[in-house]
């Protein structure tokens, strides 16, 4: 039977009261980082009004597009609801290219403000983000989106996904101009010194962790909201952090990283409402690929690669748990998902598909799909605030200079 709609919309509200937690935490750090800073409460005020924009059009425009999609031919099937009538409807795919697009147009009108029209005082160089480092930073994020949509067109094969961000982060390998030098955290530096410089080698870095970053995020998917779910909340770390870190001496490196990620949060959380469950679109490798450049790229241009590893805890381990059919010693199927029951309507794990989420459901039992996206998504959550606690705390003293 179908529940009441009053229930509904419970579940409904309880959703979105989850999904704001992380964005009323970067809210509040906000407040703590720059009540001291008088500078920034203009740039960052237009920056909340144009992000608040980009949710509105992106909510809009997803509404939309989505028909668009239809006609063209781009949809999938719930495969988790196999055997059900929601199992047979079409779910337009590839609508990550709305907020991707959405923002794209946002960041580069701010930046226009930013460097043209009422944005800081030049002569206030602490504050003053490389505009070399912004375009890089749109040019990978902008070819990462071309890439993913054409994927999720042609249904590339995985070799060109591990070829595809590296081609990606081309602009941003050759554009770069910062330091090419690493901390090493303190029981290498007796050996090879605090600081090493890397020239060329940390280039291949950046390729490596851009592939990195963009794949993980592509094979922690298969249930509705996962993919958005956890770039938001990745997202909303790696803000919280930036805000921490905006009175130290790399604060200009952290701001142009706010100035990136903001538009991304507002514009992915309008995506989340229509990939949450039960999903009425499909995000594609369009959004994956996209959401995984731009937390790469403020990582790189940021200065805090380590930093934001940490953040991706999980996506590490389901890496690591994945190897055996990534690299094909274990029979690798396109789709790696758990088994839907019909009867009981619960997702059961498969111990043979190498996953985070057929592992959850070994542990846990059988599931309904929100219920493991929600438990994920915690998850996630917890390994960003240990995340935090090894970055923060006397941990870090190994790893960090300060």
């Amino acid at each position: 039977k179908a529940r009441p709609d009053c229930c509904e919309k419970m579940s409904k509200f309880q959703d979105w009261a989850l999904a704001l937690i992380p964005l009323s935490v970067v809210v509040a750090a906000a407040f703590m980082a720059m009540h001291n800073i008088p500078a920034l409460w203009v740039p960052c005020g237009i920056l909340v009004t144009v992000s608040v924009f980009a949710f509105a059009v992106t909510d809009r425009l997803i509404d939309q597009i989505k028909g668009m999609t239809l006609k063209a031919g781009l949809y999938g099937l719930d495969i988790n609801k196999k055997g059900t009538p929601q199992g047979e409807d079409k779910i337009p795919e590839s609508l990550g290219i709305v907020p991707a697009t959405v923002h794209m147009v946002v960041v580069i009108i701010f930046q226009v403000y930013y460097y043209t029209a009422a944005g800081l005082n030049r002569e206030d160089s602490a504050w003053l983000v490389k505009l070399e480092e912004y375009n890089a930073a749109l040019a990978a994020t902008i070819f990462m989106v071309f890439l993913g949509f054409a994927d999720d067109v042609l249904e590339l094969r995985w070799r060109y996904k591990l070829i595809l961000p590296t081609v990606a982060s081309l602009p941003l390998l050759i554009t770069y101009a910062g330091s090419t030098t690493v901390i090493l955290p303190n029981p290498f530096a007796a050996i090879f010194g605090r600081v090493v410089q890397l020239g060329l080698l940390y280039k291949v870095y950046m390729g490596l962790l851009s592939v990195f970053c963009t794949n993980s995020i592509n094979i922690l998917a298969g249930i509705n909201g996962l993919e958005v779910g956890q770039s938001y909340v990745i997202a909303c770390a790696v803000l919280i952090h930036n805000l921490l870190q905006l009175s130290s001496e790399s604060g200009s490196a952290h701001l142009f990283s706010i100035f990136f990620l903001c538009p991304f949060v507002a514009t992915s959380l309008a995506l989340l409402r229509y990939n949450w469950f039960p999903s009425t679109v499909f995000v594609g490798d369009t959004y994956t690929y996209f959401a995984g450049m731009t937390l790469a790229v403020v990582g790189v241009l940021g200065h805090f690669s380590k930093t934001l590893l940490l953040f991706f805890i999980p996506q590490i381990i389901n890496f690591l748990y994945s190897l055996p059919q990534l690299f094909g010693f274990v029979p690798c199927p396109r789709h790696r998902l758990p088994k839907y029951n019909v009867q009981t309507r619960l997702l059961e794990g498969r111990p043979d598909q190498l996953n985070l989420v057929n592992l959850t459901l070994c542990i846990t039992g059988p599931l309904r799909e929100r219920t493991l996206c929600i438990l994920l998504l915690v998850f996630q959550a917890a390994c960003c605030g240990l995340g935090f606690y090894i970055r923060y705390s006397p941990i870090a003293e190994i790893f960090y200079e300060d």
